[in-house]
């Protein structure tokens, strides 16, 4: 049967929830490859783990268990350290037990809350999150302003003018928010929009342009830096066995030969690989 995946956007936060999990029809594990999108997820797995995936840098394998359901709320970029109360730049490339961020009691009692909840288990973990107070210090109301100033393309010197910061405020305030800085999110974006565009029929060398590449190779280049993958490979049909949804059990793209001591590394990317 495959994977499952489907998605909706949540009602009460700035967010997206999601359900993934392979059918209890496989004969072992599935490998899917998440593509580092620029935000954060709190995921809970019907085994029991209750993790936060932070802002990946590069690409992670995942495999999938065969009859273990995953929810996860995925933070819009920028959003998660005001609903968690922690600094993203803290959770870049980690995957820290929730536990480790709200205590064991409050983490204990939202695994329990979960387990019960069957299948509206990504219902209760939305209301979860939502009902807790926000970090109102790590809330940063230039967010919008800094998105919107990246995606349309701006240098890092019109980011900071626009936003009405320094070149290093600018910095700083995005490492913050995103857990990098702008320029890493900005390449993790360029691409994520060019293979969105790229698996709607784009022509590739229009799409790099697009996108805000220099050219085709330019984009084949970034492609393989972020992904541990060629374009060709994310753009197959079958995507070599591999997709991008979220959850797992994982190592870096760039270790994929060490696949089998991976760790639990799940991520919550909005593109198949």
């Amino acid at each position: 049967m495959g994977a499952v995946y489907r998605e909706r956007r949540a009602a009460r936060l700035p967010a997206t929830i999601w359900f993934a999990g392979a059918s209890g029809l496989e004969a072992g594990p599935m490998v899917r490859r998440i593509l580092p999108d620029g935000c954060v997820d709190v995921i809970w797995s019907s085994d029991g783990r209750l993790i936060v995936a932070g802002p990946d840098t590069v690409a992670k394998l995942a495999h999938w268990v065969p009859g273990v359901r995953h929810v996860g709320v995925r933070f819009d970029p920028g959003h998660a350290p005001a609903h968690l109360g922690v600094d993203a730049g803290e959770l870049r490339d980690a995957r820290p037990q929730l536990a480790d961020l709200w205590g064991g009691g409050p983490a204990r009692r939202l695994t329990h809350r979960l387990a019960a909840s069957g299948e509206r288990a990504a219902q209760a973990l939305e209301d979860a999150l939502a009902a807790r107070p926000r970090h109102r210090e790590l809330a940063d109301p230039l967010v919008p302003a800094i998105v919107a100033a990246i995606g349309g393309r701006s240098s890092m010197a019109g980011v900071a003018a626009a936003t009405g910061l320094s070149e290093r405020q600018l910095l700083r305030r995005s490492r913050r928010a995103f857990g990098y800085g702008p320029k890493t999110l900005a390449r993790i974006l360029r691409l994520q929009d060019a293979l969105r565009a790229a698996r709607d029929g784009g022509d590739l060398a229009t799409v790099a342009l697009e996108a805000g590449y220099t050219d085709q190779a330019h984009l084949a280049r970034d492609t393989r830096a972020l992904t541990g993958v060629t374009l060709t490979d994310l753009l197959r049909p079958s995507g070599g066995g591999q997709d991008t949804a979220a959850g797992g059990v994982g190592t870096s793209a760039a270790a994929a030969s060490a696949a089998n001591r991976s760790t639990w590394l799940p991520s919550g990317s909005r593109t198949v690989a």
